[in-house]
């Protein structure tokens, strides 16, 4: 997860319903041993339809891949010279284009976050950090997979000399000591749900960063955008058919589940972002994103929608009474938030400093 990842679900641009009443799920997320066995259960079936989806090291892509080759420093100009022409591409970039993806960037930092996230979820737990348990190697290698965005994105934005990086460390190691509270608790089918939805927020985020890099004459940048975007639709694939499949083997509990996320909003897991200064990064970061088209609510409500139709959930038959509340809450939310939010989406625009670019304006 973004992180991912990656991960941008900026929940906060959501507005609840008027009529929002509150999902009345259990406040006790650990699982019963009869739950933890489903997902014993289903540990054959990971390691048939999910290990697959990850890529073997050696056909990956490395972060060396797309910059500048240091190896020859000292014997030639050559990686002085990619470093000046990684520089010429940025000129054409917004300082608010640096602020989002700056922003994508930390939140991918907080990768240890995530891992632990999943790792310690009853029935996925990864017991020893080195289980080679179906659900445990998932995890692990999902997050090495996910460990190179950030590392990319990091050194790309180190050589622009656009950012202020002192800051953004600081922000880096202000949110994985913040930790990230997201209503998860040790429960895994809320966490695999919440993963649904935030990889392909990320996978949006991302796409539409590499579609801004392009138009601001920077391809490099925009094809490592685009490259990290195609990592995040394979992670949303495979979160996506594990709840599928904890829809067809235990419908009522997952149901629930997705009722549980949705009505907490998701929230975005670098939401504790802070650098020392301004205690309104994050929101300031949100709304910059969405002044851009990189992440909006409108595209919160479009991955809604698309999860109801991916996982069919309109069609759940056979649910006791709170599976089905939690269906019609989950079914009739896109038609309701996308009414309010056109009720409350005009607003004017605002001017923030961002230490991340040595304290300038930008737009928000």
């Amino acid at each position: 997860m973004q992180a991912s990842s990656l991960f941008i679900a900026h929940a906060s641009m959501v507005p609840k319903p008027s009529h929002y009443s509150p999902l009345k799920t259990k406040k006790n997320y650990s699982l019963p041993p009869e739950k933890i066995e489903v997902f014993k259960s289903l540990e054959g079936w990971v390691s048939k339809q999910v290990l697959p989806l990850l890529k073997p090291v050696e056909e990956s892509w490395q972060p060396q891949d797309f910059l500048p080759d240091s190896s020859g420093l000292g014997a030639s100009n050559v990686f002085t010279d990619q470093i000046k022409e990684l520089r010429d591409r940025t000129v054409g970039l917004s300082d608010e284009y640096f602020v989002v993806l700056v922003g994508d960037m930390i939140t991918e930092e907080g990768l240890p976050l995530y891992q632990t996230l999943l790792s310690n979820a009853d029935g996925v737990r990864d017991k020893s950090g080195s289980s080679q348990s179906p659900w445990a190697v998932w995890t692990r290698s999902w997050s090495a997979e996910e460990n190179r965005h950030g590392d990319l994105l990091r050194t790309y934005l180190y050589l622009s000399g656009r950012v202020d990086m002192l800051m953004i460390e600081k922000t880096i190691q202000y949110l994985i000591g913040n930790g990230t509270d997201l209503g998860l608790a040790s429960n895994p089918y809320l966490g695999l749900v919440y993963t649904s939805f935030q990889e392909r927020a990320t996978a949006i985020s991302h796409g539409n960063t590499a579609r801004l890099a392009k138009e601001g004459g920077d391809p490099v940048l925009a094809r490592i955008c685009a490259t990290i975007a195609a990592d995040e639709k394979r992670h949303e694939k495979a979160y996506t058919k594990i709840v599928e499949k904890l829809l067809e083997v235990d419908p009522n509990e997952a149901m629930i589940a997705i009722g549980d996320v949705m009505h907490k909003r998701v929230t975005m897991p670098a939401h504790l972002m802070y650098d020392g200064q301004d205690p309104h990064l994050f929101h300031h970061f949100s709304l910059a994103a969405q002044r851009l088209g990189v992440y909006s609510a409108n595209d919160y409500i479009g991955i809604l929608e698309f999860l109801i139709q991916r996982w069919k959930l309109d069609k759940l038959e056979g649910l006791t009474s709170e599976g089905k509340y939690a269906q019609d809450f989950v079914c009739g939310l896109p038609p309701r938030t996308r009414k309010v939010l056109e009720r409350t989406n005009k607003r004017e625009s605002l001017l923030a400093k961002v230490s991340w670019i040595f304290n300038k304006e930008i737009s928000i």
